[in-house]
């Protein structure tokens, strides 16, 4: 009976030796199967995400629409129509001004007209004759040729004197004009240049003068002359109209020798 124990029991040793091996054997075969890299291939490096192309969506919660910031809103709150997706919102800096508006606050003068009338009045006791002109022309004080004429009989609006009366009359001139360094050459001169027909109101030969506006934030703030004109016997009426309304001005009458000069416009200053 003894001898029987000990076979059953040296039996269940053996059972537990081999059970203890196979146990050690699996775990050694763990740890070989861990360490062993020549049985397997080399781990790869994890593909990049790619970044978002132009155009797509951009990360969750990212404001903008198709890669780009969304368009401008009014101050209304209502989006800006007409802007095509994507495209960079419309600025002055890469729009051009419309033919014919007005810039940078600036009113189109061109709507402002300036009409320079009047001017040729004459003083009642030269009974329409231009002497300021003829006087400026000839280098006197008009005083002194008003002197020089009164010794004159004029022959009539309607007639020309005769040939007596015209050498009289030459003759009470240069008496008071001789003096003054006036020849008889510069006197016939003056005197046809500024000769005019009263009864059929004509006047002298003239050259009208012209001006433009000077037009700010759309108020009319001064005048340009464009043509000064000449033959100008009394100060003229400027006045400057356009959509504000109507304004006047002052002009300023110069008088020289010259034709071309005398009688014209040197300034021209609002009212």
């Amino acid at each position: 009976m003894k001898t029987k124990m000990k076979i059953i029991l040296a039996s269940a040793f053996s059972v537990v030796l081999a059970g203890s091996s196979v146990i050690a054997l699996s775990a050694n075969s763990q740890v070989f199967a861990a360490t062993d890299t020549t049985q397997t291939s080399a781990p790869q490096d994890k593909p990049a995400k790619p970044k978002p192309r132009q155009g797509e969506a951009g990360k969750p919660g990212d404001p903008r629409v198709n890669g780009h910031n969304p368009p401008p809103h009014n101050r209304d709150g209502v989006d800006c129509l007409g802007q095509e997706e994507g495209a960079p919102p419309t600025t002055p800096a890469n729009s051009a001004p419309s033919t014919g508006e007005a810039t940078s606050g600036i009113t189109n003068p061109s709507t402002y007209s300036v009409v320079i009338s009047g001017g040729l009045t004459t003083d009642p006791q030269d009974k329409g004759r231009p002497v300021v002109l003829i006087a400026a022309a000839l280098g006197v004080p008009t005083e002194v040729f008003r002197e020089a004429f009164s010794g004159v009989t004029p022959s009539g609006l309607d007639s020309q004197p005769s040939h007596e009366l015209a050498q009289r009359n030459k003759a009470a001139l240069m008496k008071v004009l001789g003096p003054y360094g006036i020849t008889n050459e510069r006197l016939d001169e003056v005197s046809n240049f500024y000769r005019y027909n009263g009864s059929r109101t004509a006047t002298w030969q003239k050259t009208s003068a012209t001006a433009t506006a000077i037009v700010t934030e759309g108020v009319v703030t001064g005048v340009t002359i464009t043509n000064p004109g000449a033959g100008y016997s009394s100060t003229p009426t400027v006045t400057i109209t356009g959509p504000t309304g109507t304004v006047t001005a002052k002009a300023v009458v110069t008088y020289t020798q010259d034709f071309k000069t005398n009688g014209s416009i040197t300034s021209i200053t609002l009212d």
